[in-house]
């Protein structure tokens, strides 16, 4: 099979209707200390889901600026000197940081201080977003340290898959849910999509050796491989994946102790569209495809909308609710029950419950539990992946 490059469409979609504006500051303040600062931005990013959400936006700022301006080459190097100090002796790097700091010389003696923490990691963004920008700046500018830490990067990567194709959340030494081959918020599926740039000899990537080249294209095809044998059957029918899976098994696994093993009817969008990308898929992919958009159809909840109302007393001032409303796009749970196939949510108890409602008020605006997540997918991607691949 052959990759073609592509860029991901964003992480969220369909997030609810904004009754109140209460977190919509919160969200430009985080918007403003990204690269990209006219990004239009849901009011239901939360969490890791903000992290991922800015690291997309810096992925495509790289993309968006072949020739770049006196300031945005300064910004550019900035930004790169400020993840090159934040680069693990592992090769990858930490979550949650904020790529555009510039430290003072007190505060670069600090981040060099942590270069031995064992904490890089794939999750929201991280590593696979720093070797994009890394290439961009050593593309732009020329300077050695950022090639060389890229690479570093590159091998990172390449060192923490499994044999059977997939990648922990972190690596070195994970633990816990960690050790999950990991699909959540688009780890694995961001992480294929960069190794298969250098691969296709995207131009950023132009300084990667051939021996490593190589290594990144075998490295998309054993990802691929398990993509395709972890995908969840039910009563012998293909469906779709759960966020992580469990490295020696395959099986749909549990993260925190309100993701519990499951359908997801988010992350297997980010899986379907990588699968997408093959130029040349062989029958096991295109099945991989068809099954999981049959499902999608299945899936999809109508006649719903779901919105913040204004809640006073409560700690954020607004609350999600579920409405009925007949003309509402089409929605998706993001958990699916592995033997019913019925969207659930769950609070920090570990206790499934059929009704957002029906969970804890924490829990519940805390999260993404619903989103027009598939829309694209069935409306646009689909559509047109199709007719370049009649049977």
């Amino acid at each position: 099979m052959n990759y073609r490059r592509t860029i991901p469409l964003p992480f969220r979609q369909g997030h609810p209707t904004m009754i109140s504006n209460g977190e919509i500051a919160t969200l430009a303040q985080l918007v403003e200390h990204s690269p990209c600062k006219r990004t239009v931005v849901s009011s239901n990013l939360t969490g890791g889901s903000i992290s991922f959400f800015l690291a997309f936006i810096v992925f495509l700022q790289l993309f968006a600026h072949p020739h770049l301006s006196a300031k945005e080459t300064a910004e550019l190097r900035q930004t790169a000197e400020t993840v090159l100090l934040y680069q693990r002796s592992s090769g990858g790097w930490p979550k949650g940081y904020d790529r555009n700091e510039k430290l003072t010389t007190e505060g670069k003696k600090t981040v060099l201080g942590w270069r031995q923490k064992k904490e890089a990691t794939i999750d929201n963004g991280a590593t696979h977003t720093e070797i994009r920008l890394l290439a961009k700046a050593f593309h732009q500018l020329g300077d050695d340290r950022f090639k060389k830490a890229a690479l570093r990067g590159i091998i990172y990567l390449l060192d923490a898959q499994y044999k059977n194709g997939g990648w922990p959340q972190k690596y070195p030494n994970p633990t816990g849910y960690h050790q999950h081959v990991t699909f959540n918020d688009g780890a694995m599926t961001g992480v294929m999509e960069v190794l298969n740039a250098i691969a296709q000899k995207d131009r950023d990537f132009s300084f990667v050796p051939d021996p490593i080249r190589l290594r990144c294209g075998k490295a998309v095809e054993n990802g691929t491989e398990f993509i395709l044998r972890s995908q969840v059957r039910i009563k012998g029918r293909l469906t779709v994946w759960c966020a992580q899976h469990n490295r020696k098994t395959l099986k749909p696994a549990g993260a925190r102790s309100y993701e519990l093993p499951s359908l997801s009817g988010h992350e297997s969008v980010g899986i379907v569209r990588f699968l997408m990308s093959i130029e040349e898929p062989d029958e096991r992919a295109r099945d991989s495809i068809e099954s999981a958009v049959v499902w999608f159809e299945g899936a999809k909840l109508t006649g719903i909308r779901q919105v913040i109302a204004d809640a006073p007393g409560t700690p954020k001032g607004t609350d999600k609710k579920i409405v009925r409303d007949p003309d509402a796009p089409p929605l998706w749970g993001r958990f699916y029950d592995l033997t019913n196939e019925k969207p659930f949510f769950c609070s920090r108890d570990g206790i499934p419950r059929d009704s957002i409602d029906k969970i804890s008020y924490e829990r519940r605006n805390g999260y993404s539990w619903l989103g027009e997540y598939a829309k694209d997918l069935l409306a646009k991607d689909y559509p047109n992946w199709k007719k370049g691949n009649a049977r």
